[in-house]
């Protein structure tokens, strides 16, 4: 349901990689094709690697894409980064995690590795090394404090001794960024994150863990490695020693926004499958796609996703114009996200019935598998509760910030605007805590004011504007509520969480107001069969109603109707992608396109 107008400068900027590797997983998901459905449900049931369908991946140099460019890479955009998981989560979950995961193993390289290290960690990555992040351990889960495997000084370097669990790529990767434990006594300074080469270790001194079964994504690697005694340089030191814990929080604020790419196209396969399947099943002479009920849920979850790519589009552009506020920011979109869209699979399944749950029923069970594959993503770089826990740390900072309006308005409308380029992606400019809050909700009275001139000016309808005020208005008693909640020792009581599960939806709202205001010209040309999720302003219509929703506010009937008519451009066009950039910019050939052509 995108745009079919002329592509601009900034599309093209953010599209083409997409649509070119798009091309190809459509051409890979052909009859006999790695990522054709009954591959794809062979190797799920088979619980094994889908290297055929990492294959296609490297051919396309996605690996380019996990480096920065300053390291020779092509990661100049974090929505880059996304947009392509995204294309490849449309098809397999598992493929997207599994080859995705060399990102996340990176990303503490590139927020503390020295120059010299971080150019030969990206010469490797670019030649096709596979990095794993091996942070968690049996006993410990998320509680990285209580790590427990050691990094004790001996002659020559670093001992590690102990075990990682539950490691994407362990068995399977080249090199791993290791979190361990530099200082008996634990605490804050007391760890730090090494680079180890497993071919470089001596024979014997590590062992690789079982491959563990899981639930969903059967046929990664999920398992985990054993050192003992296994001597490491002290040139594996990423960083300095004693800050392992700050280089994976600022990490962190990266892999948990890129991780919103693995639900948003979760949310794409979930919809084709479910309006596939409406348009086609009949029952007592009619198709479900005739039943406005069948189109009124249809349309109230596409309304759902558009909110949270918006959320996904603004958080990841903000880490290159707000790089202060991924702190807050990334709790709020791997909060937010994957929560949204397990809500929009669960609602697919009620259409699609019994068909939801079998294997081999319906679309070679792609569904079943797909709903399985998808539970994960709420679970890895920090669980739902986790981010909420993140994001209940800094109410402090939320609520100051709401009480004296901070916000960077040039930062958000870079941010916002999606014809505008981008600063270079530059990790160094994390922070561990968002100082000044979160400023798409503190900007929120000026973001109305600028939807109000918007609608005078005939751009936005005034229902829009009416969304807005009561988005601003709800914003006033959620952070009276933050203010009179007491920081206290243990963990945070119940309500502190549904607190923080409203803040995700006053920041979807806000950013789905930003990218109304700082996009004009995409409203002003858009018309019902030019750019039709955009005209009269639709999806904004539709996804302000789920976010006052996600408030506890009635969505009004206008959202109603921008659901309904959602929903009759899915029936209408049941393979069309339903996104908020343009992904008709022609693409600039990919490394392994320009092999192919030579």
């Amino acid at each position: 349901m995108s745009a079919t107008r002329a592509p601009r400068a900034g599309d093209a900027v953010e599209a083409a990689p997409a649509v070119e590797l798009t091309r190809r997983l459509e051409r890979a998901a052909r009859p006999g094709g790695p990522f054709h459905p009954a591959a794809l449900a062979a190797l799920d049931r088979a619980e094994e690697f889908p290297a055929a369908g990492c294959s296609v991946l490297d051919d396309f140099g996605l690996h380019d894409y996990y480096v920065p460019a300053a390291l020779g890479g092509r990661l100049h955009r974090l929505t880059d980064v996304i947009a392509l998981l995204r294309a490849v989560a449309r098809h397999d979950l598992t493929t997207a995690v599994a080859h995705g995961k060399t990102l996340l193993g990176a990303a503490s390289l590139w927020v503390a590795a020295g120059p010299e290290q971080a150019k030969e960690a990206a010469a490797a990555v670019l030649d096709g090394a596979v990095l794993s992040w091996a942070l968690t351990e049996r006993d410990h889960g998320s509680d990285l404090f209580a790590s427990e495997l050691t990094a004790t000084p001996v002659p020559g370097g670093l001992r590690l001794d102990g075990e990682k669990w539950l490691i994407n790529n362990a068995t399977r990767g080249d090199r791993l960024c290791v979190l361990a434990r530099t200082s008996p006594e634990g605490g804050a300074r007391g760890f730090s994150v090494l680079l180890v080469d497993k071919r470089a270790l001596p024979a014997g001194s590590h062992t690789p863990l079982a491959k563990c079964r899981t639930h969903g994504i059967r046929g990664a690697d999920i398992s985990g490695i054993a050192f003992h005694g296994a001597t490491v340089p002290a040139s594996a030191l990423v960083g300095a020693e004693g800050t392992g814990l700050e280089t994976v929080l600022k990490a962190l604020q990266l892999t948990r926004t890129v991780c919103t790419a693995l639900s948003l196209g979760a949310a794409d396969h979930g919809l084709r499958l479910a309006v596939r399947f409406t348009v086609e099943r009949e029952l007592y002479g009619r198709t479900l796609a005739e039943l406005p009920r069948v189109r009124q849920i249809l349309g109230d979850r596409a309304g759902a996703m558009l909110l949270a790519e918006a959320v996904a589009v603004l958080s990841a552009r903000s880490a290159q114009t707000l790089p202060g506020e991924l702190s807050a920011v990334s709790a709020l979109a791997k909060a937010y996200v994957p929560t949204s869209t397990q809500a929009t699979l669960d609602a697919f399944a009620e259409l699609l019935g019994v068909r939801s749950f079998l294997t081999e029923a319906y679309a070679d069970g792609m569904f079943p598998k797909l709903e399985r594959d998808h539970r994960v993503v709420g679970i890895f770089d920090g669980s739902t509760l986790v981010n909420r826990s993140s994001l209940i740390e800094q109410f402090g900072s939320l609520v100051r910030g709401w009480e004296r309006g901070w916000a960077d308005l040039d930062g958000l409308g870079a941010a916002a605007a999606l014809d505008r380029e981008l600063p270079e992606f530059d990790p160094h400019a994390l922070r561990l805590i968002s100082s000044r809050g979160c400023g798409a909700v503190q900007s929120l009275p000026v973001v109305v004011r600028a939807c109000a001139e918007l609608a005078g000016a005939g751009l936005l309808p005034a229902a829009v504007v009416e969304a807005a005020r009561r988005l601003a208005e709800a914003a006033e008693p959620l952070h009276e509520e933050m203010a009179a909640l007491r920081p206290s020792p243990g963990p945070a009581p119940a309500a502190a969480f549904h607190l923080a599960e409203r803040y995700e939806a006053l920041y979807a709202g806000a950013a789905c107001l930003w990218l109304a205001v700082r996009n004009p010209d995409r409203l002003a040309s858009a018309t019902a069969d030019r750019d039709p999720l955009w005209h009269d302003a639709r999806w904004i219509r539709a996804a302000l109603g789920r976010a006052l929703n996600g408030l506890g506010a009635a969505p009004g009937d206008d959202a109603a109707q921008a659901c309904r008519e959602l929903g009759d451009l899915l029936i209408a066009a049941p393979d069309a992608p339903l996104t908020l950039l343009d992904p008709s910019a022609p693409a600039a050939p990919a490394r392994g396109e320009e092999r192919e052509n030579s």
